[in-house]
């Protein structure tokens, strides 16, 4: 029961009351003290009045008032004369002077709480004011054994009825919290677990219910988590048979591209002068076809492979990505395109992949250029910085749709263009983390778009 929620807060509850409880129990028991004395001096008085009445009194009737006042002497002053109205004889020396007259609530207290831990029967001297107005002063001498008594009688009831109390207060606050709140957490436990054993099934997916604003916002949070792996799950389900296709697909075009590469070994025996020029473009891009292929199929699985890291001229691949470019551009749009690439700079990364990632970014930038309806330039621009290769492909396009900057490097989410899948830059992405660098969008808008590559110059340490 300590480890549940409930159970806990019963037994803070208890605690907290019976605090609450001691604190009342405290002044209320220094209150009956002073309540006790006052009873006395006031029935002293009223037993001084036969004196008063009469001179001279006989023994047994001046015995008979102090036992029903419960004192031994009296003492009123009247008139600056202080007189000893009654007396006893007193069984032991006085102990200690209580005056109440002006007495504050610490005072009682103290004396309150001395009297009870003290059980010693002592004889002690009270003075008050009479009552009415009647003297100056009045004067008692008492035991203290009758006051403990009473004190300890009172005290009992006061912890019977504190207890009494806090078990009610503390019953009625338990059942109030697990209504209110362990049975709605139970059921949020309950719907998690129940969630877990199947997250694909929507039905599973928590209601929000609750009347309590934080766990109704607790329930919202859920859902929308349980919403969103759902709809993940359920993504990566489709990613995977996306996957088993694409690898058939790959294993029958791996097929058909052999052919089609021996066909261009043919043309390349041509004498015509035009076919001669593009032949080594065509081979060189049913190769890479090639290479992909294989590696899909040689990997089986949704991360790209390990980059095989080399020396490479990186003009020689902003040629190659450029020179296929502008023959897919045609007569569609007025696209120009231009490098800034040093022809000495050699970077350290995996040619094919790198080629991958610059062809990707160049045809959405023409792609993007040729549904604008007007032409436009692209450019990559290389240089050297603070131990990083940087490679900068800028356009002149429409930019970046807003849904497009959101969700840029989430596949089938941040497509550049219209009709696009966003597995592109995805991949892109991918490819350039795998060398150690980033790709990132620099800025867009309707005077163009321009991408960075980053690649380290160092080894990883």
């Amino acid at each position: 029961m300590l480890r549940t929620l409930s159970g806990r807060f019963l037994i803070l509850t208890i605690i907290f009351v019976m605090l609450a409880e001691v604190l009342i129990f405290v002044p209320s028991i220094a209150r009956f003290r002073e309540d006790y004395l006052l009873s006395r001096l006031e029935r002293a008085q009223i037993a001084s009045l036969a004196l008063l009445a009469d001179d001279m009194i006989d023994a047994d009737l001046e015995e008979e008032l102090l036992r029903n006042a419960e004192v031994y002497n009296v003492v009123l002053r009247r008139n600056e004369a202080r007189q000893l109205i009654l007396q006893s004889p007193v069984p032991q020396p006085i102990d200690a002077t209580f005056d109440l007259r002006e007495a504050s609530a610490l005072v009682l207290i103290r004396d309150a709480m001395a009297r009870l831990v003290d059980p010693e029967p002592r004889v002690i001297r009270v003075i008050g004011n009479p009552v009415r107005e009647a003297g100056l002063l009045i004067e008692v001498t008492m035991e203290t054994a009758p006051l403990r008594a009473a004190m300890l009688d009172y005290g009992l009831r006061i912890l019977i009825l504190s207890a009494v109390i806090s078990i009610f207060t503390a019953s009625l606050l338990f059942l109030s919290v697990r209504a209110l709140l362990v049975k709605p957490i139970k059921g949020v436990v309950t719907a998690m677990q129940r969630y877990a054993a199947n997250p694909e099934d929507a039905r599973r997916i928590l209601t929000p219910s609750a009347r309590v604003t934080e766990l109704r916002e607790a329930e919202e949070a859920l859902a929308k988590m349980e919403t969103e792996l759902t709809g993940a799950l359920r993504q990566k389900e489709r990613l995977a048979q996306l996957g088993g296709a694409v690898a058939k697909i790959s294993h029958d075009l791996r097929n058909i591209l052999t052919s089609a590469q021996l066909f261009t070994d043919r043309i390349e025996m041509s004498e015509d002068p035009g076919v001669r020029r593009m032949a080594p473009k065509l081979v060189n891009s049913i190769t890479r076809a090639i290479n992909l292929t294989e590696s899909t199929l040689a990997f089986g699985k949704a991360e790209e492979p390990p980059p095989n890291l080399t020396r490479v001229a990186l003009t020689d691949i902003v040629e190659d990505v450029l020179d296929s470019e502008r023959l897919a551009i045609g007569d569609e749009a007025d696209i120009s395109m231009s490098q800034d690439v040093p022809t000495d700079m050699m970077v350290r990364a995996d040619p094919e992949q790198l080629y991958r990632v610059i062809s990707n970014l160049v045809r959405n930038a023409r792609q993007a250029i040729a549904q604008s309806g007007r032409g436009g330039e692209i450019s990559v621009r290389a240089y050297e910085d603070e131990g990083d290769w940087i490679i900068d492909l800028s356009d002149t396009g429409p930019g970046l749709p807003e849904k497009a900057q959101a969700n840029l490097f989430t596949p089938f989410q941040g497509g550049a263009r219209k009709g696009g899948s966003g597995l592109g830059l995805a991949i892109a992405a991918e490819l350039v983390r795998g060398h150690g660098g980033s790709l990132t969008l620099r800025r867009t808008g309707p005077e163009g778009t321009v991408f960075r590559i980053s690649l380290p110059m160092g080894e990883a340490t």
